[in-house]
């Protein structure tokens, strides 16, 4: 199973379209790709980002990523699922995060590629500093990602046909 899901964690750039060529070499059992790129903005807790460090537990990082994935790939039809997340400093405008879902329906990429990063968001073990004109602060936990993440527990999706 773990064959079709990739994580990578790094701090090195990744391109928009890292994984899709991967995702979709030589397969024809693919009829939906769904991807989500974030970015870090100029704005959060204070109006004025100028940076951002993201720090992670190396391995742990990892497990949790293929974790996620894994409880999305029990839960919907998928045939690959790709995980890029960036650690270091970031300015804004610079891409932090990627997923790419693949599988023969369009319903279960979306849902999938939803799940994934409703739960990176609570579950991965990543710390934010973020930093303005006024000085660096940690980011705390919000309440609005509990709630995404929550929503997944009473919702009953299964894989389309």
């Amino acid at each position: 199973m773990t064959a079709n899901i990739c994580v990578k964690v790094q701090s090195e750039a990744f391109a928009m379209d890292d994984g899709y060529e991967n995702t979709l070499h030589q397969r024809t059992d693919v009829g939906a790709v769904v991807s989500f790129t974030g970015l870090v903005r100029d704005f959060n807790e204070t109006p004025e980002v100028i940076g951002l460090t993201l720090e992670h537990y190396p391995g742990m990082t990892e497990r949790t990523l293929m974790q996620i994935g894994e409880q999305a790939w029990q839960r919907w039809s998928l045939q690959a699922v790709r995980i890029i997340h960036r650690v270091g400093y970031l300015g804004p405008g610079d891409p932090i995060v990627r997923v790419l879902v693949a599988s023969a329906h369009r319903r279960d990429a979306f849902n999938a590629c939803d799940f994934i990063m409703d739960y990176l968001k609570t579950q991965a073990p990543f710390w934010k500093k973020e930093h303005s004109h006024q000085g660096a602060y940690w980011v705390k936990e919000r309440h609005p990602d509990q709630q995404d993440a929550a929503r997944w527990e009473s919702l009953v999706d299964g894989p389309s046909h």
